[in-house]
């Protein structure tokens, strides 16, 4: 015949070592948070004061100062329907960062090609946070190859859905 003997399941740790443990990794890890806390502090370094202002000045006077420091130019607002759903309009407010004085008409032909670019757009393409750091990643590509690497950063103004 068989053996018939109960097994007595094993015995775990009591619950005084749980909680003593419990609180010993609870303690470990507030420790290690202060530490990295006070080094990340310690260890930032304060933004150097800015010595260019960064004004809003027409191109046509950046070149007259003899500066060849970036010029900020504003371009007209775009307003256009959207790839798909076509329902969905988009109004757009971009300015453009030219590393000097931009050739003239220069702007305008960013200005239609970014235009075109932007009704080619559909709207699962832009939603969330990733997906505007990827259209603007898109807007600043195309402006840098239809400038020639005149064009240093595009910025945002305005950015609208209805």
């Amino acid at each position: 015949m068989a053996n018939t003997e109960q097994i007595a399941p094993p015995k775990g740790p009591s619950l005084i070592v749980q909680m003593a443990m419990l609180f010993a990794m609870t303690g470990a890890a507030l420790g290690v948070g202060w530490l990295a806390g006070t080094y990340l502090k310690n260890s930032e370094k304060p933004a150097p004061p800015a010595k260019e202002s960064h004004e809003k000045k027409p191109a046509h006077e950046a070149g007259k100062e003899g500066e060849a420091g970036p010029t900020l130019v504003d371009l007209a607002p775009m307003t256009t329907n959207l790839a798909a759903p076509a329902e969905v309009w988009a109004r757009l407010q971009l300015s453009l960062v030219f590393d000097g004085p931009p050739p003239p008409g220069m702007a305008e032909d960013v200005h239609q090609d970014l235009l075109a670019f932007l009704r080619t757009v559909k709207m699962h393409q832009v939603e969330g946070a990733s997906g505007y750091q990827h259209l603007r990643a898109d807007l600043q590509e195309r402006a840098a190859i239809r400038s020639g690497g005149k064009v240093k950063e595009v910025l945002v103004r305005t950015l609208l859905f209805e």
